[in-house]
């Protein structure tokens, strides 16, 4: 049975919620953080005050992005962010979306779990030390490009090339099929694509989400 309190900022302990792949992880990560008195763990983050979500997953994929993204907007919380692996495009996705806050689940310790969450809470970045490279590698090749380069690449930090190829396609008047066989995915990765770039900027459809991504320069 998860912990409730009524008023967190008056115990001055952070409210959690696990989201997890299975229950199995979702235990354990319970199992860790129930030990410390800085965290209450609640069922959801409908509430006043400052949330953290923790988003464990495998790998990550596009379902994962859309939860990630749905957190993010939806329910403005502040994520941290824990993965077996995730390569440099997927991390550039990950801070797209303004999370920086990823642990890897091997060094997924009770204390180490409680020292991202606190991170995540007072707003600040926790990279582990190869992602941080990669990241700050990442930034390095944007300064050394021409300017016009620098805004291009800049522009796909907002709304990332996978998303920008499937609206073109959505643009040219193509289908969900047709963009699946074009772009070699699966028609559910070209859904969740699309589910993902709508709930990230708010938008109704998908001639909303061209119009927007027109409108802005991304396509």
């Amino acid at each position: 049975m998860l912990q409730f309190v009524d008023d967190v900022r008056t115990s001055r302990r952070v409210p959690v919620a696990i989201h997890a792949p299975d229950p199995i992880s979702r235990a354990g990560a319970m199992s860790h953080l129930r030990q410390y008195p800085e965290i209450v763990l609640v069922d959801d983050l409908r509430r006043d005050g400052v949330d953290v979500a923790l988003l464990i997953a495998d790998t990550f994929d596009e379902a994962v992005l859309s939860n990630l993204s749905r957190l993010v907007r939806a329910e403005k919380a502040r994520v941290v962010l824990v993965l077996d692996r995730i390569r440099e495009s997927e991390l550039l996705d990950v801070v797209a979306c303004g999370v920086t806050t990823i642990l890897w689940r091997r060094e997924a310790t009770g204390a180490r779990l409680l020292q991202a969450i606190l991170a995540a809470e007072r707003g600040d970045g926790d990279l582990p030390p190869d992602l941080l490279g990669k990241l700050i590698g990442h930034m390095g090749r944007l300064q050394s490009d021409e300017p016009g380069d620098r805004a291009t690449a800049s522009v796909s930090m907002g709304m990332v090339p996978r998303e920008v190829d499937v609206l073109r396609l959505v643009a040219d008047g193509m289908d969900t099929g047709e963009i699946a066989v074009k772009l070699a995915y699966s028609e559910r990765t070209v859904k969740n694509i699309l589910h993902t770039v709508t709930t990230r900027y708010q938008l109704r459809n998908r001639a909303h989400a061209v119009a927007y991504a027109l409108r802005e320069g991304y396509i």
